[in-house]
């Protein structure tokens, strides 16, 4: 019952290389955008702000379909990466990285403006008046007090990651060994006579990730505001 196959173990790694290089390449974006938001007025504020969180609201097959436009082998910026660059996302495992970045940026992007917005601005204004360049100011001093929303919005898109299918499959289909998420995979062990008790095993699985990722995501957050604030 609880022994997996090789076939599950496949389909786990998978789930969790995708989601770390989701994660990895969406966090740094998502630092720089949750800063414009929180920092800065500008005009069409509101749209970005409406566009960062379009794909919560969004149906994820939607999303998928958009993105197999825009990056498939003959989409708008696909075809240009594929031809110059020699970069395909359809069908491959960094399609479905990509997706899951896209899908999990609005969870990454809002704890980490939630932490930027609760920094004193007062803080920052001294070290400007002490002489500090603005850059300087964002990595010793916005950056380090967001930490904990930072790590926050890290675990949650990380935990939204592993657990995407609607964007995934329809951008990069299911592929076992090469596309084939935990989620994907539970998907088709459900159409599949006696994949019951497989299925079963997987959902086990990406419930004790998940579990582990928010309880992570809680310890890591309260260990960083300790050292904040010396305690």
């Amino acid at each position: 019952m609880f022994e997996l196959s090789p076939e599950d173990w496949t389909a786990i790694l998978l789930s969790l290389r995708v989601a770390a290089v989701a994660t990895l390449i969406a966090t740094p974006l998502g630092i720089a955008v949750a800063w414009l938001l929180a920092r800065r007025d500008f005009w069409g504020k509101a749209a970005l702000d409406a566009l960062v969180y379009l794909p919560l609201v969004l149906p994820p097959v939607v999303t998928g379909y958009l993105l197999l436009l825009t990056f498939g082998r003959k989409g708008l910026v696909g075809a240009w990466l594929a031809d110059t660059l020699g970069i395909v996302f359809a069908f491959r495992w960094t399609g479905a990285a990509l997706a899951c970045g896209v899908m999990s940026f609005p969870l990454l992007v809002r704890p980490i403006r939630l932490s930027i917005e609760a920094v004193d601005r007062k803080l920052e204004q001294a070290a400007s008046t002490l002489g500090a360049a603005p850059w300087r100011v964002f990595l010793t001093v916005t950056l380090p007090l967001a930490l904990p929303g930072i790590v926050a919005g890290m675990v949650l898109g990380f935990a939204k990651a592993i657990g995407e299918f609607g964007a995934t499959i329809t951008f990069v289909s299911n592929i076992p060994g090469e596309t084939q998420t935990i989620s994907a995979a539970i998907y088709s062990l459900t159409q599949t006579p006696d994949g019951d008790t497989a299925a079963l095993r997987l959902v086990i699985v990406s419930i004790a990730i998940a579990m582990a990722a928010l309880i992570a995501s809680e310890i890591l957050a309260r260990r960083a505001t300790r050292r904040l604030h010396g305690y």
